[in-house]
């Protein structure tokens, strides 16, 4: 039987989730949104009832929830829905701020169904080839891992990306989250004991950051650092650089390439197969909800890891200090 799927925040994202879902097998079956004609366009769409309140969705049949809504929203919905015992797909980051994320994790650790965090790079054919060989010992020990998400003009023009109440950040928590999940996944997510960054908002005309950059230095010596931004005069890419004590690796996520590195003077290039930006993602989360058993990468406890870092990245650009994240080991 098709796993029967609701999605809460009918708009651009949780419509193109939709779609995707219902070519993997998933049955798109409800939909919420506080826009009537949000509702109306995505009922004519999949044929699927629509509601104005999430809570609406629990007396239905459902097994799995995505949530598309901005950050600050995230927590309502996420905890109704696994306190209904539910699988939820929660589009990233987990909150708009950490205490909330935390709100969220503990609500996962309770419940019946699993919680994932829509990082759609981890589910990338290129990805799961380096997380892959970072396994299997090919790199030894991985000292350090830079991640890189920069555009050359992209800062959101309107919307709640750019409100601070409604995100709880800027280009950080936008699109620097994905690359800084990548990194921390390279390292097996180990704790984390300080973070030195710097944001920027040279942009008069937001009230977020359109920049950030930072050092992370984890409690076995490995480091990270991280380059993001909405607008840099830079050249613009996603990227993954991986040093090793026996080789490493460049993940260029923009193009979908990974160059391997070892003792030899050229790096030998990976091929993988192409892929749809999203599709990879849905098609883990509905075979998940029809297993019953969450997805291997990607849970809400390594968004939360994500989190902490992101938060002490915030705090440590206000104080202009050293700051070790909260509660940082997962």
């Amino acid at each position: 039987m098709s796993s029967r799927i609701g999605i809460v925040g009918c708009g651009l994202m949780g419509t193109e989730h939709a779609k995707r879902m219902e070519r993997a097998g998933g049955d798109i079956v409800a939909g919420v949104d506080v826009a009537p004609e949000a509702r109306e366009r995505f009922a004519d769409t999949f044929d699927a009832d629509v509601y104005e309140d999430h809570a609406d969705l629990y007396a239905g049949d459902i097994d799995g929830v995505v949530i598309t809504l901005p950050n600050a929203f995230h927590e309502e919905a996420a905890v109704a829905t696994l306190d209904a015992g539910l699988d939820v797909l929660l589009e990233k980051p987990v909150a708009h701020d950490l205490a909330s994320a935390e709100r969220v994790v503990a609500a996962a650790r309770d419940s019946e169904g699993f919680c994932m965090t829509g990082f759609t790079m981890r589910f990338y054919a290129e990805v799961t080839e380096l997380m892959g060989r970072i396994e299997s010992g090919e790199f030894g020990d991985v000292t350090h891992v830079e991640a890189r998400y920069v555009r050359r003009d992209g800062v959101p023009e309107s919307g709640w990306f750019i409100d601070p109440d409604l995100a709880g950040g800027g280009a950080l928590v936008d699109v620097g989250v994905h690359v800084l999940d990548l990194a921390l996944a390279a390292l097996d997510f180990p704790a984390v004991e300080g973070v030195y960054g710097r944001t920027w908002a040279k942009r008069e005309d937001i009230d977020v950051e359109d920049s950030a950059t930072a050092l992370v230095r984890c409690d076995d010596g490995a480091t990270v650092s991280l380059d993001v931004s909405w607008a840099a005069n830079a050249d613009p890419g996603q990227s993954v650089a991986v040093r090793g004590s026996d080789g490493g690796a460049l993940l260029d996520v923009g193009d979908g390439t990974l160059r391997v590195y070892d003792d030899a003077d050229d790096a030998t290039r990976v091929e993988t197969a192409d892929h749809d930006w999203l599709a990879p993602e849905d098609e883990a989360f509905v075979d998940a909800v029809e297993d019953g058993a969450p997805p291997a990468v990607s849970d809400v406890e390594e968004g939360l890891a994500v989190q902490r870092v992101v938060d002490a990245i915030y705090r440590s650009s206000e104080t202009g200090t050293l700051v070790a994240p909260s509660q940082n080991a997962r």
